[in-house]
Formats: structure tokens, sequence, C-alpha cells
């Protein structure tokens, strides 16, 4: 685990490792939600994350919904 501080404005630096581990880029989306009263951060699938996810899974409306949800946050 790794302390960070919070600054006046609510930010926090994600520590470098991380950042690289979960390839966590300038302009990835992270979603910031509270699960049994801890704050969770995830990173949100980019375009790129999901090429060749659906293939052969029959899935192809969960990445539809993806993709709707995704060009609904840019617009």
């Amino acid at each position: 685990m790794t302390e960070v501080s919070v600054t006046k404005k609510g930010q926090i630096t994600i520590p470098v490792t991380l950042r690289r581990k979960f390839r966590i880029e300038e302009g990835s989306k992270v979603e910031v939600a509270e699960e049994e009263g801890n704050i969770v951060i995830r990173k949100l699938p980019s375009i790129f994350d999901l090429a060749g996810s659906g293939a052969g899974k029959g899935d192809v409306e969960k990445l539809k919904r993806i993709l709707d949800q995704m060009r609904a946050e840019d617009a």
C-alpha cells in the first residue's frame, strides 16, 4: 500500500508503479466509487483495451453497450 496526499483541490497522484501496472496514461479514464465504506478507483477500458476482446466470445451486445457508454462520455 502506498500513501498519497490530497491537494486542497481534492486531487491525488496515482503512484507510478500502479499507473504502469494498470496502464493508466494521460487521457485514461478511471471510475471512482464507494464500496463498503471505501473509495475504489478502477481503470475504465479504452477502445484499445477492448480490441479483440469480442472475438469468438459471442458477446457483441456487451461490447456495443460499452462503446455506446464511451461515446456518450466523450460527447
